[in-house]
């Protein structure tokens, strides 16, 4: 088959293959194979794979042109059975030893061509930079990342610090001063961050686009808020219908995986008010913000960590998206700036989307979710470990649902909206319940972006039924909110279950006698039984608009149809005082 500028002159699906021994002269063919992925994109077209064997490529894939379905994409994987790395760091030698345990290298700034992440600073809407400046750049000793230091005197006055760097950027050099521990950085290896991202389409509306079985990694990544273009280590800028599947997605300076907004000149304009999002949104519907035109993307399997902004992001772009699947932690652990952003999941506008079976902890929070959660379902995850609160539902008015989570951090709930319906939940932590009576947020008409109407949270319209509590006080907060909640059948634990972690995976221990002993006071949850949210008039239905049936539990295993067990396990037979949670065959797909 001829090629005519790549395209091809037969409309047939063809596999394009990249090798670090190829050629960007190559045909693409197994036999001669392409050098990099960044070629190989330049010549797919829908229907195609751009198949990628085993190496290390150093590159940033900007996509020009996406698939023309879900039946037509374009597939990028890596080849069955090999390890394909791609990064946006490059190897740094050449060190020279200054003081003590100081390094610094010189570079010339043609080195970093139009983007130096060294004089890139992180900023933007609700980011707090903790009084000191901070870049996208990173530097990397055996791939792990060293703290960026406040300045020059710190790297020599704290040679005891486990690992610092700091740079200096002038009109034609860019210097790098290293604490590397005692290391010799030229027998290591060291890298530090050269390219923004490593797969993000510059332009809009490349569609349909699968990312499978890579692992990607040091991207210099700004700052993400939901008013600005939301650039991640991988991401979709405002496309429709991606499949990110099967990666390992880590080092990322702020975000791993964006779902979200475009770039536009009043980008970081909000004055960090919440007028400002509302202005985003109205330019978002004038743009033409509904399902047709953008999200409805699956990420599924992947682990992402070490972000230090979030795992996931999406401000409007992930609308009608599955989220499921996902091993996410050490999410925020440096901690030396702080904003308003910082989570596992972190959603703007999570319109009809499904979010289920994910692992996250070691994060700052686990999933957020804040503004225009609408026909949202939560299920099905386990989070432990986070700092403040596995989930908040913040300024929502529903109807959402939280169903057989296992939530075991110190906070479960942080609870700033009303219209949510939380069922056959684990609360280990505390429940917080609160107004936010100074904000006014959208709501919409049903499984659409169309605003229905605007409202502040009172508080209320929630349902708490058939959970298991540790916080008795918490939930006593709904017997009073200012709309009416419904709260049934929830069994307050005598102790507070734990995890124990073995080599092949999760356990939950907690007194399985007390939980099963509990069941006559539950009765099965369906949709019907829910009601309609008080705002929009909708019902608590699935993410794609069914009636639900709570009649499966954490596992997928039937529950008793008229006397289901609370909380998120049906639990049967003897004591056992281990039940293993993670990983589990109900969540592999």
């Amino acid at each position: 088959m001829e090629l005519e500028f790549g395209k091809p002159t037969q409309n047939v699906a063809r596999i394009l293959h990249v090798a670090t021994q190829g050629s960007d002269i190559g045909q693409g063919t197994a036999e001669a194979p392409l050098r990099t992925i960044s070629a190989a994109a330049e010549l797919a077209y829908p229907g195609d794979t751009v198949c990628v064997h085993a190496g290390i490529y150093r590159e940033e894939i900007n996509p020009p042109r996406g698939g023309a379905s879900e039946q037509e994409r374009i597939t990028y994987e890596a080849a069955k059975g090999e390890h394909v790395e791609i990064k946006g760091s490059e190897v740094i030698s050449g060190w020279e030893q200054v003081e003590g345990l100081v390094w610094k290298v010189v570079l010339d700034n043609s080195f970093f061509g139009d983007f130096n992440p060294y004089s890139d600073l992180i900023r933007g809407d609700w980011f707090r930079d903790e009084g000191r400046l901070h870049h996208t750049g990173a530097v990397y000793l055996n791939d792990e990342w060293l703290v960026e230091a406040d300045g020059l005197n710190a790297v020599f006055e704290k040679q005891d610090r486990q690992g610092c760097w700091f740079a200096e950027v002038t009109d034609n050099h860019t210097t790098i001063w290293g604490n590397f521990n005692g290391a010799n950085p030229n027998d290591e290896s060291v890298e530090i961050n050269v390219r923004q991202s490593v797969f993000y389409p510059k332009e809009n509306f490349i569609n349909y686009i699968t990312v499978r079985g890579f692992t990607m990694r040091n991207a210099a990544t700004p700052w993400a808020p939901p008013t600005a273009e939301q650039i991640g280590l991988i991401g979709t800028n405002w496309s429709k219908g991606w499949i990110i599947e099967d990666n390992v997605i880590s080092h990322s300076r702020c975000v791993g995986v964006t779902l979200g907004k475009y770039g536009d000149e009043w980008d970081n304009t909000s004055e960090d008010k919440a007028t400002g999002y509302v202005e985003t949104i109205e330019r978002a519907l004038k743009k033409g913000w509904h399902r047709e035109i953008v999200g409805s993307h699956v990420v599924r399997n992947n682990r992402i960590s070490h972000c230090e902004q979030a795992g996931i992001v999406g401000s409007l772009g992930a609308i009608f998206s599955e989220v499921y699947g996902n091993v996410i932690h050490d999410i925020h652990v440096f901690r030396l700036f702080d904003g308003a952003e910082q989570a596992g999941i972190k959603f703007h506008a999570a319109i009809d989307s499904l979010i289920r079976n994910n692992h996250v902890f070691r994060a700052y929070r686990g999933i957020w979710l804040d503004w225009m959660t609408q026909g949202t379902r939560v299920t099905g995850n386990l989070c432990h470990d986070n700092d403040t609160h596995d989930a908040f539902l913040e300024v929502n008015h529903g109807p959402y649902i939280l169903d057989h989570n296992i939530f075991l951090s110190k906070g479960s709930i942080q609870n700033w909206s009303h219209g949510g319906a939380y069922i056959h939940n684990l609360f280990g932590g505390e429940l917080e319940q609160r107004q936010q009576l100074e904000r006014t947020t959208p709501f919409h008409q049903a499984h659409s972006t169309e605003i229905m109407g605007m409202s502040n949270v009172s508080g209320g319209d929630d349902r708490f039924i058939n959970n298991l509590i540790v916080d008795a006080e918490g939930l006593k907060q709904y017997e009073t909110t200012h709309r009416p909640s419904h709260v049934e059948a929830n069994v307050v634990l005598r102790e507070t279950p734990s995890l124990v972690k073995k080599d092949d995976g999760v356990y939950l221990q907690m007194d399985q006698g007390f939980v099963r002993a509990s069941k006559e006071l539950c009765q099965l949850v369906t949709s019907g039984l829910l009601g309609k949210s008080s705002l929009a008039n909708l019902p608590f239905g699935g993410h794609d608009g069914q009636n639900l049936c709570f009649d499966k539990d954490y596992f997928g295993d039937a529950c008793d149809p008229d006397s289901p067990c609370p909380g998120p396990l049906e639990l049967a037979g003897d004591d056992v005082c281990l039940v293993k949670i993670w990983p589990c065959e109900a969540h592999v797909y």
